[in-house]
């Protein structure tokens, strides 16, 4: 192959792997997005989650 059509054919390879990643970064995006609207969507409430930990509810032993 000549020079250029090497470096036309390592374009292309890029450019297509360019899109790939796009997709599945909008993919990823699109995840996120439906995991937030479905988490707060069933309790009405739009704060975050808060810990339940018993550490934090319970105080040092004496």
């Amino acid at each position: 192959m000549l020079p250029y059509e090497t470096r036309m054919t390592r374009h292309a390879e890029l450019i297509r792997e360019a899109r790939a990643d796009e997709l599945a970064r909008a993919a990823r995006a699109a995840r996120r997005a439906a995991r937030r609207t479905a988490r707060g969507s069933g309790r009405g409430d739009q704060e975050g989650r808060v810990s339940d930990s018993a550490r934090n509810r319970f105080g040092t032993a004496a």
